[in-house]
């Protein structure tokens, strides 16, 4: 019992962080209609600036992750103006291809400085000793990263309800023309965006360095946020946080019990495409997508 208690923790804490990078990708669909290949690579260059003012120059953790906050605002900023902006209007397609194009470059800007070896934060942001829970030690890794991730979408689900630019990001995402109308910037709506994926993903790639090391491979976790977003609705922000816990929980129990009954190896890679497909043959919209139906 006490393995499947532990299947159950890891896939809460690798679902949550999931739950956040999949928070940026619904916020960039939601607003700005992109569907963003890229994500994955937010999240890894976002670990990688961290780790080399951590390990590299020696920077304090707090201000180490002050900085990576600022280097993720501009790096989401520059994407959406330099990049995405020109491509306003144009073939959806097209779009896609461009954050596709974009992954593969910052993808090489990390390798070509890094390397692809697996590098570990040096210190680490969490102490190593583990914690008793009801007899059962637990990583502190583990537990702040499942409560800041879960602070983190609190905050931002508060933030989306309340705040002056969480109200107009919801207006634009439910209509660019009613957004104008109503004297709301569409364009700066679409940076702020950017730079919240951004910020998500560099605060996800932190804390999952953390727990497993980084390297070029960490991208990857950007696919792997698809099948979260798909789950919750590829329009829902609340839906994205919830698919990706259910995501991490199933993927980890599905990965520990195959591997224990049957001795399969590599499951974890592919169970949530597999749930993905599932998905999609059941609840093509997800659980809190919005369905959408044509008339002929």
């Amino acid at each position: 019992m006490e393995f499947y208690i532990q299947l159950v923790v890891s896939g809460l804490v690798l679902g949550s962080i999931y739950a956040l990078v999949a928070l940026g990708f619904a916020i960039i669909y939601k607003s700005t209609g992109v569907v963003n290949f890229a994500q994955g690579e937010f999240l890894m260059i976002g670990a990688y600036f961290c780790f080399g003012m951590v390990v590299q120059f020696r920077v304090p953790w707090f201000w180490a992750f002050v900085l990576t906050l600022i280097f993720s605002i501009v790096l989401g900023l520059l994407v959406e103006r330099l990049i995405l902006r020109p491509m306003i209007g144009e073939p959806i397609i097209s779009i896609i291809m461009v954050t596709i194009g974009l992954s593969s470059v910052l993808r090489s800007i990390v390798q070509a400085i890094w390397g692809t070896q697996i590098q570990v934060y040096n210190p680490p942001l969490f102490p190593d000793a583990p914690i008793q829970i009801a007899g059962m030690p637990v990583s502190q890794v583990y537990l702040w990263s499942f409560g800041l991730s879960l602070v983190l979408l609190v905050l931002f689900g508060l933030f989306f309800k309340y705040s002056k630019a969480g109200v107009a990001m919801r207006a634009t995402a439910f209509s660019n023309q009613v957004a104008l109308s109503m004297g709301i910037s569409v364009k700066q709506i679409f940076a702020l965006a950017w730079c919240i994926a951004s910020v998500v993903s560099a605060i996800g790639g932190i804390l999952i360095g953390n727990i497993n090391g980084i390297n070029s491979q960490l991208a990857h976790f950007g696919l792997k946020v698809f099948p979260a977003v798909i789950l919750g609705g590829l329009d829902s922000i609340l839906g994205a946080a919830l698919g990706g816990i259910i995501i991490g929980v199933l993927e980890n129990l599905s990965d520990g019990i195959l591997k224990t009954l049957f001795g399969l190896q590599g499951i974890k890679e592919v169970a949530p495409f597999v749930i993905l497909v599932v998905i999609l043959m059941i609840k093509p919209y997800g659980l809190f997508g919005t369905e959408e139906i044509e008339r002929v």
